[in-house]
């Protein structure tokens, strides 16, 4: 996939399929907006993705 310099948003990130999706699109070279209802979970995502 070709995703460097693209911004991909993806909700529900905090687990399952998006978490999956924001994780491959990180690693793809994508800048990743990730939204979800719950806060702790979002930000420990967030810190796996940065690692």
């Amino acid at each position: 996939m070709k995703l460097a310099g693209k911004t991909a948003v993806v909700t529900g990130a905090a687990s399952g399929m998006g978490k999956a999706i924001a994780t491959l699109y990180a690693q793809e070279g994508a800048r990743v907006v990730v939204a979800d209802i719950n806060e702790e979970s979002i930000n420990a995502v967030v810190n796996e993705i940065k690692e």
